[in-house]
């Protein structure tokens, strides 16, 4: 809750204290508060291999930044970065810790991915493999070995890298599935990743057809769309090999077939393509269909930010059943 509220609260129950007396004990000598989160946070990574994760924008100080979450039913943790991109979100996920990078066969992975072109792959295995390094130590090298490597590519190499040490590691647990959207900032960062089906729906609703016949096809459509959806469901409470088989040829059939629209068809590939990621649930029925929680988080602390130390860590909530 906003400082204001706390404030009102404590009044309420008949305590007197200041407004200021109150801010400085939100905002001075958070060691406490700070060690808490921490073990919130890693008992909340433990307690399964899947999270929820969204982002969302956030105005500090007159300045855009973004406030990631990672959540799941028991605890959510908020942290805000300067940038949204891959190596921002790495570092919040593991706690605000120094990034630091490897190469190793799953980096060379990764950077197949990435579409790394072959020649800077080669010098990448003329530099120390297996080998932790940190920030200065692997741009030096790569400033030293590879000086005509464009900022872009340097970026994914870093990635790569850095995403490779983080399922090196063994200090903080590393996140096995996210649920999300598909963001490309999401992508690469766990094992697997499961994409929200409400999410995914929402592309279709954005879809405006101006033929009547057309639009009859896509109001149909959604009627299917959503049919499928629970009966993935209902998979979840009673999952069976045959079932998952049939429920793969449905999706194939559903996403596949041509409709004449060109524009509904348009948006079906796109959703094909990511059978792997909504598909995810038939290998791992615990896993949720969607992302409703994080993203509810995400409105929730749109309403209210407060810095929670010096490291741009958002206060964090946690409900318990």
């Amino acid at each position: 809750m906003t400082q204001g509220k706390l404030l009102e609260f404590l009044e309420d129950m008949g305590i007197s204290i200041s407004a200021g007396h109150l801010s400085n004990l939100l905002i001075k000598n958070q060691s406490f508060f700070e060690t808490e989160k921490s073990e919130i946070y890693e008992a909340g990574l433990l307690s399964s291999p899947w999270q929820h994760f969204d982002q969302t924008g956030a105005s500090l100080g007159g300045v855009n930044y973004t406030t990631n979450l990672v959540c799941k039913p028991l605890y959510t943790v908020y942290f805000t970065t300067a940038k949204k991109d891959r190596l921002s979100v790495l570092q919040g996920l593991l706690d605000g810790r120094e990034l630091e990078f490897i190469l190793n066969p799953l980096t060379n992975s990764l950077l197949e991915t990435l579409h790394i072109p072959d020649k800077w792959k080669k010098s990448l295995e003329l530099l120390p493999q297996e080998k932790v390094l940190n920030s200065t130590e692997f741009n030096g090298l790569l400033n030293r070995y590879l000086p005509l490597l464009g900022l872009l590519q340097g970026k994914r190499i870093l990635e790569a890298a850095a995403i490779a040490f983080d399922h090196h590691q063994t200090d903080w647990p590393v996140i096995q599935t996210l649920i999300s959207d598909d963001a490309p900032t999401f992508k690469l960062r766990s094992r697997n990743l499961a994409l929200c089906w409400v999410h995914e729906g929402r592309h279709y609703k954005k879809l405006t057809p101006l033929i009547d016949y057309h639009q009859k096809l896509l109001e149909q459509f959604l009627d299917d769309f959503w049919v499928y959806y629970r009966n993935l469901l209902a998979y979840r409470d009673a999952p069976t090999l045959s079932t998952a088989q049939r429920l793969r040829s449905e999706f194939l059939r559903l996403f596949e077939t041509q409709s004449g629209d060109q524009q509904l068809d348009k948006r079906k590939r796109l959703t094909a393509a990511k059978i792997s990621e909504l598909l995810l649930v038939l290998e791992h029925p615990e896993l949720p269909l969607h992302n409703n929680p994080a993203e509810l988080a995400a409105r929730t602390i749109r309403s209210f930010l407060m810095i929670f130390s010096s490291r741009n860590l958002i206060v964090f909530s946690m409900q318990v059943k």
